[in-house]
């Protein structure tokens, strides 16, 4: 935490005038400064600062505070990064409590490191030429601050040369260490400085020039970096997101650039990964409509139905845009179709339609049990959505599966809710982060095979089934874009594999005690067995499969 007297400290050292004047204009009024508010639209100024009190006051919508609650409502930044991009600003080195850095050390070594990509640059003609080739301006090289990583030999040389200290370089990600050496992570790439919301640095993202098999990479995770929190582009973004009420995600660096470029400065991208539960915050301030831009290639369209699963269950307006006949932003800038980009960008498909749409053309729909794979998958997804959605898109999805909406809608009465109920809810939970881990981690298909089977599970056998023989179902794709299943570790999997083996088992004893018909002798053996193999899991051992269905 932010030491509090370093916070008053801070308050004594800045202006309100002059931080609310970098994104106000102020005229002199007395004894205060006068201007339009930024916070609701007027033509008569009626936004007050003053700064004798330290305090601006909006007698127009009531907004008003200090210099950090204006930074906060202006950028949509937390208080304490509010207060670090002022201390930053003001040159100011804020204290922390319980023996916390403010990262500030790090921040300077990440500039000065950035400052020396960007001269980079300028003497590489490799660099130079495919930028040129992408049609990236000069402007745009200096707006987001681009630069070129040489050999990791001149890296070294460089830091030493600066005085900056290999283990610091490598607790931010530029260095590596192994076998008793220091190398540099990012050699021979374009380099794609990575801010965070509020502008401070924190890594960086590298294209290889040399036809590297990576062809990007960013800066490992640190206590700077999360690629998970991060949106490339959105500091550059926000004030005209929070103006234009538009947030335009798309895959790459190169496709941010030169949307910007065109003019579409709403435009971020995600880092490497697909849209996740921790983007959510970043996402929502402003309250924009998020439009999800893709490539039309297959996992273009995977990532955009991740995305579009997401944020509908989260209420998000917006829609997809797919870039189809292998084209991408950054090219269409690049030969002149703006027109064609404003056109997509005016009419995304909404997102519930989208996911609706893609649950159809993944099943054979005109089969029976393609068409009731397809009804409880739309079914499923509609009541994951709010009440309102629900009934926005019951009438669409009902005429494409050509039933009646009221079937598509009815939904079957629980009985109250017991321990019965909530054994079902837990192991449906761990069927599918079960499915989940495996279409994660293929390599450990053969560990659950070895102990288990289809018939263990309860709700989701049919996605199993399609798991384990190598094709698709709706189900299994639900599963596989649904982000609030956990993964499993190699030994979470095993204890939850433990956990359905002693049910199973548990429930063969009870069958084989009630089995009349079952030969005296049969039945004894069995007995024995599975007994067995339950004190064997009870002691945290896996047992192999045993099938009791001839009984």
């Amino acid at each position: 935490m932010i030491d509090n007297n370093s916070i008053e400290q801070l308050k004594q050292t800045i202006d309100i005038v002059d931080v609310v004047g970098n994104y106000v204009e102020l005229k002199k009024n007395g004894s205060n400064f006068k201007g339009l508010c930024p916070f609701h639209d007027e033509k008569t100024p009626s936004f007050i600062v003053s700064p004798l009190k330290q305090f601006y006051k909006c007698f127009g919508c009531g907004a008003g505070g200090d210099a950090i609650k204006f930074l906060m409502e202006f950028e949509k930044l937390s208080y304490p990064e509010a207060i670090e991009k002022l201390a930053s600003q003001y040159n100011f080195t804020l204290s922390y409590t319980k023996g916390e850095s403010s990262g500030n050390t790090e921040r300077r070594i990440l500039e000065a490191i950035g400052r020396w990509y960007r001269a980079n640059l300028e003497h590489n003609t490799t660099a130079r030429e495919y930028l040129e080739k992408r049609g990236v301006s000069l402007a745009s090289i200096e707006k987001f601050g681009l630069g070129y990583a040489p050999s990791s030999e001149e890296t070294l040389t460089f830091l030493q040369r600066t005085m900056i200290p290999f283990n610091k370089a490598k607790e931010i990600g530029v260095l590596g260490h192994e076998r008793g050496r220091y190398f540099a992570r990012l050699i021979e790439r374009l380099i794609f400085p990575i801010f965070s919301p509020s502008g401070m640095p924190v890594g960086f993202g590298g294209r290889t020039l040399t036809n590297h098999p990576a062809k990007y990479i960013n800066s490992p995770q640190t206590k700077l970096f999360n690629k998970s929190r991060l949106l490339y582009g959105y500091h550059l973004a926000k004030e005209q997101i929070y103006r234009k009420k538009r947030l335009i995600v798309v895959e790459g660096y190169m496709d941010v650039i030169m949307l910007h470029q065109a003019g579409f400065n709403t435009a971020v991208a995600t880092l490497g990964t697909s849209l996740t539960n921790d983007h959510l915050p970043l996402l929502k301030k402003g309250e924009p409509e998020v439009i999800v831009a893709y490539d039309g290639d297959e996992a273009g369209i995977n990532a955009a139905m991740k995305a579009a699963v997401l944020l509908s269950n989260h209420n998000f307006d917006g829609g997809v845009v797919i870039f189809k006949d292998g084209r991408d932003p950054a090219d269409m800038v690049n030969t002149g179709n703006i027109e064609a980009i404003e056109t997509l960008f005016s009419s995304p498909i909404p997102f519930a339609r989208f996911v609706i749409d893609k649950i159809v053309s993944s099943c054979k729909i005109h089969t029976p049990k393609g068409k009731e794979e397809v009804f409880n998958s739309i079914k499923n997804y509609l009541h994951s959505l709010s009440p309102f959605l629900q009934e926005e898109y019951l009438p669409y999805a009902s005429s494409l599966l050509g039933i009646s909406s009221a079937r598509l809608k009815s939904v079957k009465k629980r009985e109250s809710k017991s321990s019965h109920d909530s054994i079902l809810t837990l192991s449906d939970i761990a069927e599918k982060s079960i499915i989940k881990t495996l279409l994660k981690t293929p390599s450990l298909i053969d560990l659950v095979l070895d102990v288990m089977d289809s018939s263990m599970f309860h709700t989701h056998k049919s996605a199993f089934e399609a798991l384990i023989n190598g094709y698709e179902n709706s189900e299994l794709l639900q599963i596989d874009f649904d982000d609030s299943i956990k993964i499993y570790s190699e030994e979470e999997l095993k204890k939850q594999l433990n956990y359905f083996l002693r049910r199973y088992y548990e429930k063969a004893l009870d069958i084989i005690k009630k089995y009349d018909k079952l030969p005296l002798e049969k039945k004894i053996f069995y007995l024995r067995k599975y007994k067995d193999y339950i004190k064997q899991l009870k002691r945290g051992e896996l047992v192999p499969y045993e099938s009791h269905s001839t009984l």
